[in-house]
């Protein structure tokens, strides 16, 4: 069984290339993409796999274009931190719909629809779109809210809401607030991916989450980046690839 993984984060690509092939070691990786352009120029060159796990926001754009731009013969498993795009996945190759953080379980269970949507006899080409939907009507995604933080010898509730940025400098993660209160955090930069609602926050590199009411300006940056202003101020300049610039403006403008 041959698969390709479609995802721009390189730890959520080696994350999800570990479970897969811990619970289906036979399997074989194809190939890793990061990008919609780098996908469809993939497929256009390359025998399709079985499988694709696709996420949706890509460095480029979103996933979809890539169905408009090459005709897709392979069974796709979305895995997003979004939820708001599930009825644009029922209308391609999707066989589920996962919300990340991924799950062992949640992923197994979508491997084996898969498989039952592979048998050699009797097999249907229709998947139960219901199923699916009901997941994402009553399983919604539940981001984090509050942190408990530690304060000598007591604890104290931060609200998300209230944290501006967490940047992450030697292995150390920081929590810093709109009043410029700094908090260490219990947490690695991708465990907060997550956690935190993707309308609210973005990671806009490896350093640093950004809260969208943090940024006072944004200016275009050589080689196609982009440079972030934030309030508070951040010591460091706070940049955007020129490969997560699209996505990062189209989460401006929701």
């Amino acid at each position: 069984m041959k698969i390709l993984v479609i995802e721009d984060e390189l730890y959520n690509q080696r994350l999800l290339q570990g479970m897969v092939l811990k619970l289906r070691p036979e399997w074989e990786i194809s190939g890793m993409l990061e990008t919609v352009r780098g996908s469809v120029a993939w497929l256009k060159n390359n025998s399709h796999p079985d499988l694709i796990f696709m996420d949706i926001q890509l460095a480029d754009g979103i996933c979809f274009s890539v169905f408009d731009q090459v005709e897709v013969k392979s069974m796709v498993i979305f895995t997003t931190a979004y939820d708001n795009y599930a009825i644009q996945a029922f209308k391609v190759n999707s066989i589920d719909y996962l919300l990340k953080p991924v799950k062992e379980n949640e992923l197994e269970n979508a491997i084996l629809k898969f498989e039952k949507f592979t048998e050699p006899a009797g097999v249907s080409n229709e998947v139960d779109y219901s199923e699916i939907l009901d997941a994402i009507r009553f399983g919604k995604k539940k981001y984090r809210k509050r942190f408990l933080i530690s304060g000598g010898d007591a604890f104290y509730k931060l609200d998300a809401g209230e944290i501006a940025y967490f940047f992450s400098e030697n292995r150390i993660t920081t929590a810093v607030t709109f009043g410029n209160r700094k908090h260490v955090m219990d947490f690695t930069l991708e465990e907060l991916e997550g956690e935190l609602d993707p309308d609210t926050y973005f990671r806009a590199n490896r350093q640093i989450i950004v809260n969208i009411d943090s940024i006072r300006k944004v200016e275009d940056y050589f080689g196609g980046k982009l440079a972030c202003k934030l309030n508070p101020e951040f010591a460091a300049q706070v940049t955007v690839s020129r490969l997560k610039a699209s996505a990062f403006k189209q989460w401006m403008g929701k």
